[in-house]
């Protein structure tokens, strides 16, 4: 009786031992499989870290890559205000070129005006020119005529001083008087006489006389000789520079001679007296 109910209590311990080890294989299974959960968390949570950093690292280059741009914005901020400054000063100087342009227009159109004025001017004088050719045709003509007025003096010149031998000074002179009043187209040649108290004609006081015509408002000293020398040309232009120094007015140097000898010629030349002559 009693081996029964041990035999049914091993078999119950034998069932509950068996109930633990299936319970025991289940929680290793489980443990086992939990650990593989773990496992594989783990290597989930490794990689979840791994992508961590790796975002971690994105996002410093991202940082990085954005503190560049503000940099850039920064920089290129800077350059707009600074490109902003150059224009206005830009369109500063645009108005000045404007109005200086305004200016340089308003000044163009003066000088169209004076140049107008200088084309209208040229056209007057133009005209004159034309009229004073007109008149210069005329003198031509009135020096044609005095030409051969000349050429008619030199052949009485010629033939008074044929006649010198046999006459005076005085007379010679007296002779070319009515000569040279139509020479030189004056009305008559009168006398011109001055005490010359500094000595400027002969270096000493002495009375000078000289022939003057009075053309216009041109006075002509006229000094009359059968002959001439270089002394002679010196002492008229003396007699010329004293009737100057007394009058005040500079006076056209006439000498008349049928005869002057070469030096007399150059001094005269180089003085500014006129010699009329028949050599």
């Amino acid at each position: 009786m009693l081996r029964n109910p041990m035999r049914r209590g091993w078999r119950e311990l034998e069932e509950r031992v068996a109930g633990v080890e299936d319970r025991l294989s289940r929680v290793e299974a489980a443990i086992e499989e939990l650990t593989r959960a773990v496992k594989a968390h783990e290597e989930r949570l490794a990689r979840l870290e791994s992508a961590v950093e790796e975002l971690t690292k994105a996002v410093k280059a991202h940082e990085e890559r954005l503190a560049r741009l503000e940099s850039a914005v920064e920089e290129l901020t800077r350059a707009i205000k600074a490109h902003e400054e150059r224009l206005a000063k830009l369109e500063e100087r645009m108005t000045n070129v404007e109005d200086r342009l305004s200016r340089i227009e308003a000044a163009i159109e003066e000088l169209t005006k004076i140049v107008k004025a200088h084309e209208e001017r040229l056209a007057k004088v133009e005209d004159r020119l034309t009229r004073l050719e007109t008149v210069v045709e005329k003198l031509a003509n009135a020096v044609s005529v005095h030409s051969m007025r000349l050429d008619s003096f030199d052949r009485r010149l010629m033939a008074l001083g044929a006649r010198w031998g046999v006459e005076s000074e005085e007379a010679f002179r007296n002779a070319m008087k009515g000569i040279v009043e139509g020479i030189l187209g004056v009305a008559r040649v009168s006398k011109w006489v001055y005490f010359d108290k500094d000595g400027v004609v002969y270096g000493y006081p002495s009375q000078v006389d000289v022939d003057v015509a009075i053309k216009d408002s041109t006075h002509i000293l006229v000094e009359v000789k059968s002959s001439v020398s270089r002394g002679d040309v010196s002492e008229f232009s003396r007699v010329g520079r004293l009737y100057e120094m007394v009058t005040g007015i500079k006076p056209r140097l006439v000498m008349v001679t049928p005869f002057i000898d070469d030096r007399g010629l150059e001094a005269a030349r180089t003085l500014g007296i006129e010699v009329y002559t028949d050599v």
